[in-house]
């Protein structure tokens, strides 16, 4: 939350508001308010900030396009977004109040928020599982056969691997018995880092044999000739029941729809409006691109988001919490079913098809 002379700083049980005070003779001054105490702080709320653990990549791209292209502004909204990695630092930064909103995997939130108890989907930023499978183009396997993953290193990232690991043990294939290391790519915990495009290069180096992460990482080990592309799920490549391991998303706690329902209101319509424009025009992609990408990723990224506009749908249906959350009791990050209500903020479902 921010505005032009304070920032906030939120615990369970307290705030400290830091002012900008010209009439103080320190160039900042902050005070720590008890949240028991009723108390009002009169701070304009049209400045938010949306975390993002890898900016230079498809997987979030509607969050990032809606700031770019100023439909946030159309809302009456000034958005910025920061980089967090990994990506559950997206869910610690939202939960201490650093973060208005989180456009992140939606599982990853169970991380932090245990039972979905203080946070909620606010919508899609697409559908379905978006990580797909490279691996060295040397190999000879036939894409979908995930026996080519045996007496591998696969790279991904904590929490991604979760699916991964998931999607191979329900196909019968042992990380154990069948010799396969999935872990961290070299390189990919410096702050700034983009995950796939990181792995792409380390797939290159031959300090990996393969990689799970975005497409963005994925079209750069295609275009260099060293990757190919063996699982891709929402695609059709790969098994049908990994399709709603989980899905980009669009959050935000519990308490900041409450204190702020008209600002989430607007800030869910303006990913929605960036999800249809690029449906209208993909050629925005590239202008967004240009904005914010290296180059040669900008040069990319509006062919990618073209595979991925059938996807670009805001809704979060009940049959893919379901689905989601099976997954998440199988990989440990659930101890049970969850109603929809506690997963999805459902008085903003009127936006995802306006």
């Amino acid at each position: 939350m921010r505005d032009q002379i304070c920032t906030i700083r939120a615990t369970p049980s307290t705030m400290t508001l830091y002012r900008s005070a010209p009439q103080c003779s320190s160039a900042s001054s902050s005070i720590v308010l008890d949240k028991r105490e009723s108390l009002q702080l009169d701070i304009s709320m049209d400045r938010v900030k949306i975390a993002v653990p890898d900016l230079v990549s498809n997987s979030y791209f509607p969050a990032i396009a809606a700031i770019e292209l100023g439909f946030f502004k159309q809302e009456g909204l000034t958005a910025t977004h920061e980089l967090l990695f990994p990506n559950f630092r997206t869910y610690e930064a939202l939960r201490d109040g650093i973060v208005d909103f989180v456009a992140a995997p939606a599982h990853v939130a169970l991380s932090i928020f245990p039972r979905w108890r203080g946070v909620k989907l606010l919508c899609a930023l697409s559908q379905g599982l978006f990580w797909v499978l490279v691996m060295r183009a040397d190999l000879g396997a036939m894409p979908g056969d995930l026996n080519a993953v045996k007496g591998r290193r696969i790279g991904a990232a904590p929490m991604v691997d979760l699916a991964l690991k998931q999607m191979l043990a329900e196909s019968g294939v042992d990380l154990v018995r069948d010799g396969i290391m999935i872990d961290r790519v070299p390189g990919t915990m410096e702050p700034g880092v983009s995950f796939g495009v990181t792995a792409a290069k380390a797939l290159e180096d031959g300090k990996i044999d393969g990689f799970w992460a975005n497409a963005m990482g994925a079209e750069n080990a295609v275009q260099s000739g060293v990757g190919k592309i063996f699982i891709d799920v929402r695609h059709g490549l790969g098994p049908a029941s990994a399709r709603n391991y989980t899905i980009s998303a669009f959050s935000t706690t519990d308490e900041f729809i409450h204190s702020h329902p008209d600002i989430t209101a607007a800030a869910v319509r303006a990913i929605v409006k960036a999800q249809r424009a690029l449906k209208e025009d993909p050629h925005l992609a590239a202008e967004v691109g240009r904005r914010v990408f290296p180059t040669a990723e900008a040069a990319l990224i509006e062919n990618i988001v073209t595979r991925d506009l059938p996807y670009y749908d805001a809704g979060i249906s009940a049959d893919a919490v379901k689905d989601m959350n099976k997954f998440c009791s199988d990989v440990g990050l659930l101890d049970g079913p969850v109603d929809y209500e506690n997963v999805v903020a459902k008085d903003y479902a009127r936006f995802w098809k306006m």
